[in-house]
């Protein structure tokens, strides 16, 4: 399965597997004799029955999730798009490589192996205002990091970010992807004041204007960045593999937008971790059609919203598989 340019790339999205139905049967039929009234356990119910059908079990278990975070820098940061300078990235993906992150506790809590990619961070994208943030080439070259950073072992799987600069690119991607005004989705991102927004807005909607017209994928690589596109080739290659996704926050979603909105139901082996404090996350989390399993505030990145996420999704497979129907329990179901 490889691909050459974002033609075949696509190619590939819509050639995807789908879930297995005869495993997502099995799992509907034991959820329904499971020692419980019906529907009581809510979307846990939902979840282990969705996980199920993309792992091709109707008992699954969840024995090997990973965690891959994608570091890329952009050109955009030197418009004073962002309240810390490029510098912080290489200094963060350090932090991940000691162990000293946020996304390293919540991996090391949930049971993931955890990996890190930092990708040309001496070499930023181009400033998306002036010209394309990535040549087709180099967009291609950033997808095939993510799909070679999955374990094909792997059997839930989540995909962070680290880049200064990228909620902006992420407000750009969704903005030309979903329409609207760029104030309808630039945030505050690493805490930027009223002027910086400002300036979020003006460099968003340059942006935008120069290459909001093109095609999902060439979004992707116009107004995105390295780190961006290696998470959207991380979730497709778990679409080929058929390992659940969990997404994370606004970047995240607004990467995977790119194949939602290239290739329809590109992302149905993917469920939302959470929604985030970045003002328009929800926004495209509806445009995407995914219900966050959590709200708590968080708006860092990283991975961390569904790395927290992460156990919960574990708590319904092993509900769904772990429990005892009514007949093994010996317990009436009248």
């Amino acid at each position: 399965m490889a691909f050459s340019d974002l033609a075949g790339f696509e190619a590939l999205l819509k050639a995807a597997p789908g879930p297995d139905h005869e495993a997502k049967a099995g799992a509907e039929a034991r959820n329904g004799q499971l020692t419980k009234p019906a529907g009581s356990l809510g979307r846990l119910e939902e979840i282990g029955i969705w996980y199920a059908a993309w792992r091709g079990e109707a008992r699954p278990r969840v024995s090997q999730p990973q965690v891959a975070i994608f570091a890329g820098n952009h050109g955009v940061t030197a418009r004073g798009v962002s309240a810390f300078p490029a510098e912080v990235t290489v200094q963060m993906v350090a932090n991940f490589e000691h162990g000293g992150a946020a996304i390293n506790q919540l991996a090391r809590n949930a049971g993931a192996i955890m990996s890190i990619h930092p990708i040309e961070l001496d070499r930023p994208t181009t400033d998306f205002t002036e010209a394309p943030a990535m040549s087709e080439m180099e967009c291609v070259a950033a997808l095939k990091v993510g799909w070679e950073a999955v374990n094909p072992e792997s059997d839930l799987l989540v995909v962070g970010e680290m880049g200064i600069g990228n909620t902006t690119s992420a407000a750009a991607i969704a903005n030309a992807l979903f329409g609207g005004t760029a104030a309808d989705w630039v945030g505050r991102g690493t805490g930027v004041d009223d002027a910086g927004l400002k300036i979020k807005e003006e460099v968003c909607a340059a942006g935008v204007a120069l290459h909001g017209g093109k095609a999902p994928l060439e979004i992707l690589a116009s107004l995105g960045g390295r780190e961006v596109a290696a998470m959207a080739g991380g979730i497709a290659r778990a679409r080929m593999l058929r390992i659940p996704v969990i997404l994370d926050g606004f970047i995240c979603c607004a990467a995977a937008a790119t194949l939602e909105k290239a290739v329809p139901g590109s992302l149905d082996h993917c469920i939302a971790g959470h929604v985030s404090a970045e003002a328009a996350h929800p926004a495209v989390l509806r445009a995407i059609g995914k219900e966050p399993l959590l709200s708590m505030g968080l708006r860092l990145g990283e991975g961390s919203g569904a790395g927290l996420a992460m156990p919960l999704v574990k708590a319904a497979v092993a509900c769904l598989s772990g429990m005892a129907t009514f007949a093994e329990a010996g317990v009436s179901d009248k």
